[in-house]
């Protein structure tokens, strides 16, 4: 670019708002996504524990008998 062309540029200035930090917004938020984590892993675990509540009550009832530690017949 020639001298005369950099003259006649010109620069055009935006007056902005100088930005803010929004620490109540930041805690609101923080407090927000840990109520959600709260509310998944009660409804996790309440699905889970549920589910095999419903699974042992459903396998017919074992004896020690069956999965204890055999004892040397003489």
């Amino acid at each position: 670019m020639t001298l005369p062309l950099l003259a006649i540029q010109s620069i055009t200035w935006i007056k902005v708002q100088k930005p803010t930090f929004d620490l109540v917004g930041v805690v609101l938020g923080s407090f927000a996504l840990a109520g959600v984590c709260v509310l998944v892993a009660l409804a996790l675990g309440g699905v889970l524990g549920l589910g095999f509540i419903l699974r042992n009550r459903r396998l017919p009832p074992r004896s020690w008998a069956d999965d204890g530690v055999k004892l040397a017949q003489r």
